[in-house]
């Protein structure tokens, strides 16, 4: 049920989320969740900022009213859960971004004045890692 990935920062991915509160699925029938993990293996791929940020994928994050989630998690730091996104290079883009910022800080939290437009509004929750609640 496990598949053990690299331990560094992370965007792990809900491959089968719905694209919309309103459907499953776009257009050309694809999840929203795996329309939004190929724009943001593109946009990785487009831009050298986002190489130490690990693009991860997994089928159901549980967030399934909130749709286009994403965990993004990094070892002893504070992890978010993001959602309602649309699966979109804009969104991608933002999620890295983000997460370049993330990564850099000590504990996971960063700057509101560093936050791009594009998160603002979606998370839905922070996640203590192993070991620590935040004070």
């Amino acid at each position: 049920m496990l598949s053990r990935v690299a331990d560094g920062p992370a965007v792990v991915a809900c491959n089968t989320c719905r694209n919309s509160v309103d459907a499953r699925e776009d257009g050309d029938g694809v999840r929203g969740g795996a329309r939004l993990v190929a724009e943001l293996r593109a946009a990785q791929a487009a831009d050298p900022r986002y190489a130490d940020i690990a693009v991860q994928e997994m089928p159901c994050l549980f967030a399934c009213s909130d749709f286009c989630t994403v965990h993004l998690r990094a070892p002893d730091k504070v992890g978010y859960v993001l959602g309602r996104f649309t699966p979109d290079a804009d969104a991608a883009r933002a999620i890295l971004d983000y997460a370049v910022h993330y990564a850099a800080s000590e504990h996971g939290r960063v700057a509101f004045s560093l936050w791009p437009q594009g998160v603002k509004g979606h998370f839905i929750t922070r996640t203590p890692p192993p070991g620590f609640v935040a004070a």
